[in-house]
């Protein structure tokens, strides 16, 4: 078993007792009267190579990274310093995420937020919206293509956003066969857990022109933020080196300051 086939394996276990405690339809129902989503793709158009911070305690390949007792505070300290969307980890297992770190960086934030966690159910993207998501991520290789375009119509039919990851070339295909405008090419591979950071320049140069390209994981300062961007990243998703680094909001600062830079090769639109 692949290290994503048993995060999925426990991420249905613990979805199933949460279904069970709030039925589908009283998410469903509740979720409705939430403030609607902000608009993604108007943070991800803005100026510059924007920097998608996260909200993250631990991860299969590092363990634990950092406590992070106050999600709030440090949602805070990344809007402060420039972040344009806050991910926030909420798979419990692997990356001592919650939906209680989802609730309290919405309630702490005017940023879009982005739910990060293995989506394989309907009830899990009404349950992001519920929690306050404008964005909810969907990882291709855990899902067969009748699933990933359920569920990616179900995310734009709450009017949020979703980002969908890939990690190979036939991925890719697959996320634009599903209709994807926001794709995340994610140098971790899943199964193995290996970092390969040629993986985006291989990938989304190939990706057209409307789509709007992130680069995840692989990313430990300024520089590696300019060679994503000089291959068409609209954005770098950043966890592990921030929560990491003894100042996240110092070493935030030096990436949406690299973004920022006139000299940042970004796609025009």
């Amino acid at each position: 078993m692949s290290v994503l086939e048993s995060i999925i394996e426990g991420v249905r276990e613990d979805l199933a007792v949460r279904e069970a405690a709030l039925p589908f339809d009283v998410v469903k129902e509740r979720a409705t009267k939430v403030a609607p989503p902000r608009d993604v793709i108007a943070a991800l158009r803005s100026s510059g190579v924007g920097v998608i911070a996260e909200v993250k305690r631990a991860s299969p390949s590092r363990g634990e990274l950092a406590p992070i007792a106050d999600p709030a505070a440090l949602a805070r300290d990344y809007a402060e310093a420039g972040a344009r969307i806050i991910s926030v980890l909420t798979e419990q297992r692997r990356f001592n995420g919650s939906l209680g770190d989802l609730d309290a960086v919405r309630a702490a934030v005017d940023v879009p937020v982005l739910r990060k966690d293995f989506v394989v159910s309907p009830y899990q993207v009404h349950e992001a919206r519920l929690h306050g998501a404008d964005m909810v991520l969907l990882i291709v290789a855990a899902l067969e293509q009748n699933a990933l375009v359920a569920l990616l119509d179900r995310v734009e039919s709450l009017g949020m956003t979703a980002l969908v990851e890939v990690h190979t070339a036939e991925e890719a295909d697959r996320a634009l066969e599903a209709g994807a405008a926001v794709i995340g090419v994610n140098a971790r591979d899943l199964h193995s857990l290996e970092v390969d950071r040629d993986v985006f320049g291989r990938i989304a140069p190939g990706l057209p022109y409307e789509v709007y390209k992130i680069a995840e994981s692989g990313v430990r300062g300024p520089g590696d933020l300019m060679t994503y961007a000089g291959a068409g990243a609209d954005a770098v998703l950043v966890g592990e080196s921030l929560v990491a680094s003894g100042d996240p909001r110092a070493a935030l600062i030096q990436l949406v300051t690299a973004g920022s830079h006139p000299a940042c090769p970004r796609p025009a639109r």
